[in-house]
């Protein structure tokens, strides 16, 4: 740090001794570990984000629930990501409903027709107040049916955007042999087409 000049009893000149010079760094460890605790004890940790979902009961004979056609769309998940969809139930197989494909793009996917879908049961409600079955509350419900041959990652996309739509009505159910067939049936006029 500091040199010190230190005068000799020698003749002909001053000789200059350099000290050697010593930090103490206890105090800078100290400190180390306040700052430390400091940060310890103030932070928030992170909280785990976790999706609710409601389990059905345990009861033997449970009250099956009333889907209505016009709040419904099925959401079949697929293999190679394919992701097809179609607005009601599908119950009738003379009259297949119209299937259409998508993915999980924010842009014109999955997202895009679940929106639709909302917009269409609130007009529905509104054109058919005084109607016979129509409630004020109902609310669009969706049905999402992986295939064996689907990835889980598709099952937690399709999660995902029923928190993003701010569905509160949706299950995760077994697809059908008649879903099946819907799907081979869109897949042979998209090959076709092509």
């Amino acid at each position: 740090m500091a040199d010190i000049e230190v005068k000799g009893g020698k003749k002909g000149g001053s000789k200059r001794k350099k000290l050697s010079t010593r930090v103490d760094l206890t105090p800078m460890v100290d400190l180390g570990f306040l700052l430390i605790t400091f940060f310890m004890f103030t932070t928030t940790m992170a909280k785990p984000k976790t999706m609710e979902i409601i389990m059905p009961s345990k009861k033997k004979t449970p009250k099956p629930n009333k889907v209505k056609d016009y709040t419904a769309m099925t959401i079949l998940l697929s293999k190679k990501n394919k992701v097809y969809y179609y607005y009601g139930i599908g119950s009738d197989p003379a009259n297949p409903p119209k299937i259409e494909l998508t993915d999980f793009k924010p842009q014109g996917g999955l997202r895009d027709a679940i929106i639709k879908l909302k917009n269409n049961v609130a007009e529905y409600k509104q054109v058919n107040v005084n109607q016979p079955g129509v409630e004020a509350s109902d609310e669009a419900t969706i049905l999402i049916k992986p295939d064996t041959n689907s990835t889980y990652a598709d099952m937690v996309n399709s999660l995902d955007e029923m928190q993003i739509n701010g569905i509160e009505t949706y299950a995760l159910i077994d697809i059908t042999k008649e879903d099946r067939s819907f799907i081979k049936l869109k897949d042979n006029v998209q090959s076709s087409g092509n």
